[in-house]
């Protein structure tokens, strides 16, 4: 495996490690500030300071110079599509149903990003892949904790908030191809950031920010750390491998979450659920072997080019 195809799984699933955990702590931080687009605002705009102060001092904002009106259209829809409007939709629907439903809703985000990325990227799955697609969605939601989903307000608010995440995964894969990881993720929470403090301006929700509690506030931050991990992680492996594969690679992610509210909210393990995990841990190892293929082949071409 190459190093950056390896770099790439190991960010990826460090994605979905703090995916997971993110889901589970989010439904309990939603639930302490009480108001969805508020607690999304302070944590996405917790983590666009954080991302501003590191361009600065990095002095990476030179990049900015360098970009054209392509880059700058691609970032603002980043921004739009990615950072701000799903992002309300997800925590509101987060607030009506459960972290465990939130979860294998959002991780169904590898079979659109997979559907999206043929047309518009030409990636090209072959059979292996698909094959591992197809057990990672059987085993993913099929055989876990699909008993406990219903098609309520709060999924299909999920639902629509993890579509416009696959398109975002397609337009933020074009834009990385001449743009650094760290510029479009500070664009995705800077941009998305200021659209989200509109809604809660028009809300007229500003004001309630300075009566957070300290418990509020500790929870937002967490969040805001966890989110700011998963942006890194993310974006640093969707500029080094197939978006097909990172959106697959995040999938690990419910069974981080499951395992949580098992530990947490004192639920059992059924033996369904079992299986579903050792499917899901089988079609990701499948995934990264075909990746390493896919890499060793690329390389072998690249060398016989020169």
């Amino acid at each position: 495996m190459s190093v950056k195809i390896s770099s790439a799984v190991s960010l990826a699933l460090s994605a979905a490690v703090i995916s997971g955990l993110a889901n589970f702590f989010n439904k309990v931080g939603i639930t302490v500030v009480s108001d969805a687009v508020l607690y999304t605002f302070i944590k996405n705009g917790l983590v666009a300071i954080i991302f501003l102060a590191i361009l600065v001092l990095s002095t990476r904002w030179r990049e900015i110079k360098q970009l054209n009106k392509g880059d700058w259209v691609k970032l603002m829809a980043i921004g739009a599509i990615g950072g701000s409007l799903p992002f309300i939709l997800f925590f509101t629907g987060l607030a009506m149903t459960s972290a465990v439903s939130a979860s294998l809703i959002h991780k169904t985000l590898f079979i659109w990003v997979a559907l999206l990325a043929m047309p518009f990227l030409g990636e090209r799955l072959g059979k292996i892949q698909w094959a591992a697609l197809g057990l990672l969605l059987f085993g993913n939601f099929f055989l876990g904790s699909w008993q406990q989903l219903t098609l309520g307000k709060g999924e299909l608010l999920i639902l629509a908030a993890t579509l416009l995440w696959a398109v975002e995964n397609i337009i933020a894969k074009r834009a990385l191809q001449n743009i650094s990881s760290l510029l479009v993720a500070s664009a995705r929470m800077v941009l998305g950031s200021a659209l989200i403090l509109l809604v809660v301006l028009v809300q007229g929700k500003a004001g309630l920010i300075s009566n957070l509690s300290y418990e509020q506030w500790s929870w937002a931050i967490l969040a805001a750390g966890l989110l700011f991990g998963y942006v890194i992680c993310w974006y640093s492996a969707l500029k080094s491998a197939p978006a097909s594969i990172v959106a697959s690679l995040l999938v690990p992610a419910s069974l981080v979450t499951s395992l949580l509210s098992l530990i947490f909210l004192d639920k059992s393990l059924t033996g369904a659920e079992i299986i579903s995990s050792i499917l899901v841990i089988l079609a990701i190892g499948i995934i990264i072997w075909s990746g390493r293929k896919f890499s060793r082949s690329a390389s072998y071409a690249e060398a016989g080019n020169n």
